[in-house]
């Protein structure tokens, strides 16, 4: 029995997420369809692939990813379906299988399936689940088009290190506005050396990395290291983006002392 996850900025106002479903049960009346989310903002691609990244794992292998975030097709930025880590995806390539498996090895292909409609504005109920389909069937990649050797690479912003700093920005902001940043733990505990230290955002410092946000007042600024890894800046039972002021690529410093 197949496992197809969707992800996409559609909303839930409009058709889109159940007429999917419905294509993706006629093709495939047994399969499992759960929903990664619909509530991506237009366009998000960094954002799409932070949700996607963090939980993909969690499904069983085999698992097919339909993401449907930027969809239209070009000659820079074709269909493609691919696999990685025993899971596949199938989207476009506008960056954000880069963003999601990093330089994890994968095994794509272009998607040459020819779509049900003459229309061209909803690739994902069209043409996205026929691939799904397919590779639920046990269909070879070579009956969905030709190899894809190279996806696009997107550069990300990484942390900026000194002696006694580092330096990075916002990458993604939940739906509570916790503040999630660049900062992998790894490189803080490789760069502290046990020195005590001033996290600092804006007019905002904190001095202490907790490990829940509860252990702080309410609504008082907590920092943390999240499940993903990353340094996460969060107020306790309070929004923290807005509240503070800060928004995507806003700089947040740890400054050891």
């Amino acid at each position: 029995m197949a496992i197809i996850t969707l992800t996409s900025d559609w909303g839930q106002a409009d058709y889109y997420v159940a007429a999917v479903k419905g294509a993706i049960y006629s093709a495939l009346p047994d399969a499992t369809v759960v929903d990664i989310t619909h509530n991506i903002e237009p366009w998000d691609i960094a954002s799409a692939a932070f949700v996607i990244k963090n939980c993909y794992k969690n499904f069983p292998e085999g698992t097919i990813h339909i993401i449907a975030v930027e969809t239209e097709e070009s000659s820079e930025k074709p269909h493609i379906a691919l696999k990685a880590n025993g899971h596949y995806f199938i989207g476009t390539d506008n960056d954000i299988f880069s963003l999601i498996l990093g330089d994890t090895p994968y095994e794509a292909v272009t998607i040459e399936v020819i779509q049900d409609s003459d229309f061209f504005t909803f690739t994902t109920r069209d043409r996205f689940v026929k691939v799904a389909a397919m590779i639920a069937k046990g269909l070879p990649f070579s009956e969905i088009g030709h190899p894809y050797p190279e996806i696009r690479k997107c550069i990300t912003v990484q942390p900026t290190i000194d002696a006694n700093a580092i330096h990075g920005t916002v990458t993604f902001i939940d739906s509570y506005e916790n503040i999630v940043t660049n900062i992998t733990k790894e490189l803080f505990d490789k760069l502290r050396n046990g020195r005590a230290y001033d996290i600092k955002f804006g007019k905002y410092k904190v001095e202490k990395i907790s490990k829940s946000y509860t252990e702080v007042g309410v609504p008082d600024i907590v920092a943390l290291f999240g499940t993903h890894g990353f340094l996460e800046i969060a107020l306790n039972h309070g929004k923290a983006a807005s509240l503070l002021g800060i928004s995507r690529e806003y700089s947040v410093d740890i400054i050891f002392r």
